[in-house]
């Protein structure tokens, strides 16, 4: 997920250090069970708690697991968004108490919270063993050999497009012909948007910071080196790609200048306000949530610069959760490649689960909202395209929280030029030195 529209919030705020948070957490003595944790009755009952965000597809997933399993009742809370999750997590997570049985994490803050794997059950077993992919199992690794998470969606991208604004631009429509038409690195993508704009009313995409984000995850060490020393204001392809798309967004005009995720960017969608989104599958049902009722809507299986991945998430068994054992029952399932299939047709979050890619439920799948795109080939095709993961160190969450606030300054409330928004980026990410 992830992500989901993840990484961000409604009204973005400065970023939270987890790492000072969840250091708090080490000085408590003893977790004890979290309010909202699991619970079991006099009559055998077992009540499990889940934290998500955004939109995972499980709703009808976690009634599937109450009717075959009579002895368990499951309550989910589903924040609105992956900051909002974040924040919740690390505040209890500090305090001792008040997690989840399961919480629901997003990949661009796992690096934050492997630094503590005691507060997390090692979810490491035979029966897992093989299920995701490589780099997936990776990420949610500690130095020690805890795997703390199991890989839920990945974020591989295309590009959502109107085609009915297409058509009054008098670009091609057909999904092949716009996969055709949009094929080539970013400097290719911008000029079709110049050619867009100059016979639209509308941008050519949603916000600086939606391009900002595909083509900073093409790159592999973009904030920190491996050995998590952070670089972010010294390397060149971060400031390039900065220029690049405050270039395009602001000076061409080619962004609809929409903060991601506000109630301006969801009403964009109604509006006709953009062309074109860069969609990993986990943004399909927030698309479709938002233009319910629009029509023109069609993904092209093509992406600048050739492949991408955005967000992607983890479920996490706290060890503050009173009933660890059925919990992790509950995240085996959710995640085993039947019921991922099931989440991607329900919301679009594609699998992280190797198995899930041969199966003709998934490659098979198409998305009538969509035009009835088959949305499962797409999506295989564009997880096949990504050559570049990029490297993800504690402080890569909050360093680009800061980045999105630096570009909303210029793309969004025009507060700032793109030299002064660049230095108050500079003083944020020393501060986290």
């Amino acid at each position: 997920m992830s992500t989901k529209p993840t990484s961000a919030g409604r009204a973005r705020r400065g970023p939270v250090l987890a790492a000072s948070v969840a250091a708090a957490a080490l000085l408590l003595t003893a977790c004890g069970g979290g309010d909202e944790g699991a619970s079991e009755g006099g009559d055998g009952q077992v009540t499990l708690s889940i934290s998500t965000f955004n939109e995972w597809g499980y709703e009808e997933l976690l009634e599937e697991y109450q009717e075959a399993n009579p002895n368990i009742k499951i309550v989910h809370d589903k924040k609105a968004t992956s900051n909002n999750a974040r924040d919740n997590l690390n505040t209890k997570l500090a305090a001792g108490s008040g997690l989840s049985d399961i919480e629901g994490i997003e990949v661009d803050w796992l690096p934050e919270l492997k630094q503590y794997p005691d507060q997390f059950a090692d979810l490491a077993s035979p029966e897992v063993e093989g299920r995701w992919l490589d780099w997936k199992v990776e990420d949610a690794t500690t130095e020690d050999g805890k795997l703390i998470g199991y890989g839920t969606d990945v974020g591989p991208e295309a590009i959502c497009y109107r085609s009915d604004l297409f058509a009054e631009a008098g670009l091609p429509t057909d999904r092949e012909e716009v996969a055709a038409l949009l094929e080539g690195d970013w400097d290719h993508y911008f000029e079709i948007g110049e050619q867009f704009t100059a016979k639209s009313d509308a941008a050519w995409y949603d916000s600086a910071m939606s391009a900002y984000q595909g083509m900073i995850n093409q790159v592999e060490n973009a904030y920190e080196e491996n050995d998590g020393t952070v670089i972010a204001t010294e390397n060149p392809e971060v400031k390039d790609i900065y220029n690049q798309v405050l270039e395009n967004s602001v000076d061409k005009d080619l962004s609809a200048h929409l903060q991601l995720w506000s109630d301006d960017y969801e009403a964009g969608f109604q509006s006709g306000a953009f062309a074109t989104t860069f969609c990993p599958g986990w943004m399909l049902g927030s698309i479709e949530g938002n233009a319910a009722g629009v029509e023109g809507w069609d993904i092209a299986n093509v992406f600048p610069g050739g492949g991408g991945n955005w967000g992607g998430s983890y479920l996490t068994v706290p060890t503050q959760g009173k009933n660890q054992e059925e919990a992790i029952k509950l995240a085996q399932w959710l995640t085993a490649p039947e019921q991922q299939i099931k989440a991607f047709a329900s919301k679009g979050n594609f699998p992280s689960q190797v198995e899930a890619y041969e199966m003709e439920e998934l490659t098979g799948s198409t998305n009538e909202f969509f035009n009835d795109a088959p949305v499962g080939q797409i999506f295989a095709d564009r997880a096949e395209a990504v050559s570049v993961t990029p490297f993800k160190g504690q402080n890569y969450f909050a360093i680009n929280d800061s980045m999105q606030q630096a570009l909303d300054r210029v793309d969004v409330l025009k507060s700032d030029d793109p030299d002064s928004s660049w230095q108050k980026f500079v003083t944020g990410v020393e501060a986290l030195q």
